[in-house]
């Protein structure tokens, strides 16, 4: 029918919008690729630091930590999913249908111009004698209308005695011409509908030529379609990926190779019975006190002078500090200390050896440090112990400076911070922690994170929470 091929020429700009929905369809799947990549990273990245810092162990820590290295994997290919989604099938579209449709100056398509102006050109010679037909038609139909009221007028004058025979006369007239009109406008209708009839066959033929090339144009675009999905198909089936199967085999190898047995010899070995013991021995007094710097002491000024061999004479040998110490003072002041050594100082002033500190404030820390201290119970230290932090009467001693403990005040991290000794704290900039000691000299601050682990900080890395 006339007019009737506009769902045809609309069909071509109805597919160069399917390409752009295309197009957004491949964009977003591959975001959701990226998106799914990055967290399999950041969660392989946590938890491969919590589980080696944890109290596991041995060839079960081995095949815990493969799971995170399946992500570290799995997220690899799905950045490479990504990858292809968007260089190769995103891009195809794109550049075909950059060759498939061209715009025009006037806007629009150039193949949907050339679509509709060639149905016009096949449609226009059918569609005028069409017109031709609708005519004759009319005036065929007006004829034999004009022809049964005559008629009517003429039966209707016969039974009306005022009529005189000469307007009776006009009416028979009139009721001719109408029948000669009727003939002539039927001979001309059944004339036009016959050259219409004629024209048909020509007009169904080149109407069908332009279609065909419609219908060519839009299966290129059906076919590629079909192509490019195959290909996303292809990029997103990890199933067949040679590496994504290596993956989980080589995951299912590492768990199978999880050895009960072998970790309970392993930890009989290095924290059990089995392990080397440095069972005590007599050993000689000698009057040289080898003190090690501490780890905070390292972090001093270099301008002090530490002492390694302290000769102590008189009543002072008798009461020998417990602990080995160190001791940074100025370079100015040495021969003074040397001859007035106090015995009496505390651990803050002298400094205890670094694994004795270490031991010291370790005691609260969380249950996922794997190399976790724990203190002997049995350990008489404290009671014999005349200069500790209270004396018999409740009075503070007046040697040990970190005898008051500090109020706890709520601090926010300001920046990222790991840990670079056991008894340091790790945290991101963000988190909330409470400060437990104020900050020493050396800029160090004692806190306790939220589940309860216990350890060092920078104090310049964090801000009161007001």
């Amino acid at each position: 029918q006339v007019g009737n091929y506009k769902r045809t020429v609309k069909r071509i700009d109805d597919g160069h919008r399917l390409c752009n929905d295309l197009m957004n369809c491949i964009h977003e799947r591959a975001r959701i690729e990226k998106g799914y990549a990055q967290q399999l990273t950041e969660w392989a990245k946590r938890w491969k630091q919590l589980v080696e810092k944890g109290p596991q162990y041995g060839t079960v820590e081995r095949a815990w930590c493969a799971f995170m290295s399946e992500a570290e994997k799995v997220s690899e290919l799905h950045l490479e999913v990504k990858g292809s989604l968007m260089n190769e099938d995103f891009e195809k579209i794109k550049n075909w249908q950059k060759e498939a449709f061209h715009k025009q100056m006037m806007g629009g398509f150039k193949e949907t111009k050339e679509a509709e102006d060639g149905f016009r050109k096949a449609q226009k010679p059918w569609a005028k004698k069409l017109k031709e037909v609708e005519a004759a038609k009319k005036a065929y139909h007006a004829a034999c209308k004009e022809e049964k009221l005559a008629i009517s007028r003429e039966t209707n004058s016969k039974a009306d005695p005022a009529l005189n025979p000469e307007q009776l006369k006009k009416l028979q007239d009139k009721v001719e011409r109408s029948k000669q009109d009727v003939l002539k406008t039927k001979e001309k209708y059944e004339k036009s509908l016959k050259e219409l009839d004629n024209a048909t066959p020509q007009y169904m033929e080149n109407m069908e030529q332009v279609f065909e090339q419609c219908q060519q144009f839009e299966e290129k675009r059906l076919r590629f379609f079909r192509e490019v999905l195959l290909e996303v198909q292809k990029h997103l089936d990890l199933s067949n990926v040679a590496s994504y199967k290596n993956i989980y085999r080589e995951l299912e190898q590492n768990i199978k190779t999880a050895d009960a047995v072998e970790d309970l010899r392993w930890f009989r070995a290095n924290q059990g019975p089995g392990m080397s013991m440095n069972w005590p021995q007599f050993e000689e007094w000698s009057a040289d006190l080898n003190r090690t710097l501490s780890r905070r002491e390292k972090k001093k000024a270099s301008d002090g002078v530490t002492l390694t061999g302290i000769n102590q004479t008189g009543d002072q040998v008798s009461q020998p500090n417990k602990h080995s110490s160190s001791l940074s003072v100025q370079s100015n002041t040495v021969q003074s200390v040397q001859s007035s050594y106090n015995p009496f100082e505390d651990e803050e002033d002298t400094g205890s050896t670094v694994s004795e500190k270490e031991d010291n404030k370790i005691k609260n820390v969380s249950s996922y440090e794997k190399n976790q201290s724990y203190p002997t119970d049995w350990s008489d230290e404290e009671s014999n112990n005349p200069f500790s932090s209270t004396d018999a009467n409740g009075d503070t001693n007046p040697f040990d400076e970190d005898s008051s403990p500090a109020m706890e005040v709520r601090v926010r991290a300001l920046y990222d911070y790991e840990g670079q000794e056991q008894d340091e704290l790790s945290f991101k900039a963000g988190d909330e922690l409470t400060k437990m000691e104020n900050e020493d000299e050396q800029g160090w601050c004692k806190g306790r994170l939220d589940n309860g682990q216990v350890g060092l900080y920078p104090a310049n890395y964090v801000e009161p929470i007001q």
